[in-house]
């Protein structure tokens, strides 16, 4: 089984915006999965003005790239894929609805998000775009 995600990546000064929902004790990269219907950046749209109250303009999203790996939480064998996007966009960023804390992470904090999420960060540090 294949938990798809979207993920959106957004970074200052070399470091990636992660979230951390209620009760959980893992950071994961803000963004949801889509709405029936939905294509990936109006969910993306949706999802992230829901958890971190930015609302994005659809048409500055790009495609970075997809990370795979097994689901954090879930039984052996189901994975998350998860589809990342970037922006130039930038705003205010503020924990909203299941959001406990947001956090500027680097690659030292690498062992605190989710397995996918540590290929991302991999991934980020091998283009210099991760301190």
């Amino acid at each position: 089984m294949i938990i798809d995600k979207l993920a959106l990546i957004y970074l200052e000064n070399q470091k990636i915006l992660a979230a951390k929902s209620r009760g959980r004790d893992t950071y994961y990269i803000p963004g949801g999965k889509r709405e029936p219907g939905e294509s990936d950046e109006d969910a993306l749209v949706r999802e992230i003005s829901e958890e971190i109250s930015i609302v994005l303009d659809p048409s500055l999203l790009q495609f970075y790239g997809e990370f795979q790996a097994q689901a954090h939480g879930q039984p052996e064998g189901v994975l998350v894929r998860l589809g990342c996007y970037t922006t130039t966009e930038r705003g205010e960023v503020s924990a909203a609805a299941e959001i406990e804390e947001v956090k500027w992470l680097t690659y030292a904090d690498r062992a605190k998000v989710s397995l996918a999420a540590q290929l991302l960060f991999d991934d980020l540090k091998v283009k210099g775009l991760l301190a």
